[in-house]
């Protein structure tokens, strides 16, 4: 038995703390009943399952190896994030609807899962949520920018500094929620140019971040933690997060291959875009 096929309906109210991060995403998927979703990172599927009946799910991962029946509603595109938004008709995928529920777990570096979310908001609205797996790193070996270990977050994390010090405008919560966070991200502007616009420049910021700036920040409070009971977590999925903004430190001066329409998807392809996730 996995950690999802625990899943139940979420309840009206609760202050007990979810277990896993499996168990809650299905707990979100049923609370929202997204009519649209799409996943970045689909592995075995075991986060890809929850989008229900009806749902158009767009699942991209180059790796994709699902264990579980998905739905017939689901389409898989075995492609590099990088690929899949720059050579699919996204709008047509999804009939011509926005993006109601995007969950973002692919590679955990910080400049792609930044490409990712600026791709995916391109076709959101304010009504969308996007979810980031991997916010709440644990130390500093497991949030290494090379992996190590079984579980690994890599730099996920500096996408919530990022946000917070150039996306005012986006309401963010990290869930503390097993074994490593996820990002809640809400009041999502297609027409942002933000973080296209400054792409090399922030990975240039954010990229030679280390652990240990983190800590310095303030962790809980740069990352606007919220404790996974449900209560929190649905006040996270309506925007009233209550966290305070922080602005990061500035960069270190490293400089970051640059972007011409996206990260060089050919450099990333033998670790993918696919779901890195803990343990599997």
């Amino acid at each position: 038995m996995t950690p999802g096929d625990r899943l139940a309906a979420p309840p009206e109210t609760g202050s007990a703390d979810v277990p896993d991060y499996y168990v809650l995403l299905g707990m979100i998927h049923a609370h929202l009943k997204p009519t649209t979703y799409l996943e970045i990172g689909v592995h075995q599927g075991h986060s890809l399952r929850f989008s229900g009946p009806g749902t158009v799910a767009l699942g991209i991962d180059p790796a994709a190896d699902p264990r579980f029946p998905l739905s017939s509603c689901t389409k898989l595109f075995r492609l590099t994030s990088d690929r899949f938004f720059a050579e699919t008709d996204v709008g047509a995928e999804l009939g011509g609807r926005p993006v109601d529920l995007a969950f973002l777990d692919g590679l955990h570096l910080f400049e792609q899962t930044l490409a990712d979310f600026a791709d995916v908001e391109r076709y959101c609205t304010s009504d969308s949520v996007v979810l980031v797996h991997d916010c709440l790193p644990i130390d500093e070996v497991t949030s290494s920018r090379e992996r190590s270990t079984v579980l690994w977050t890599g730099d996920v994390w500096k996408l919530v500094v990022c946000l917070g010090r150039y996306r005012p405008d986006l309401a963010v919560a990290t869930v503390d929620v097993p074994p490593s966070g996820l990002a809640v991200v809400t009041n999502l502007d297609s027409r942002s140019t933000v973080l296209r616009d400054r792409f090399d420049a922030l990975c240039s910021e954010f990229v030679p971040l280390a652990y240990g700036d983190l800590l310095a920040m303030g962790r809980d409070r740069v990352l606007n933690r919220v404790p996974s009971d449900w209560d929190a977590v649905r006040r996270a999925l309506s925007g009233a997060t209550g966290g305070s903004r922080v602005e990061a430190p500035s960069g270190r001066g490293r400089s970051h291959a640059g972007r011409a329409g996206g990260p060089d998807s050919a450099s990333r392809a033998a670790g993918g875009t696919g779901g890195l996730r803990p343990g599997e």
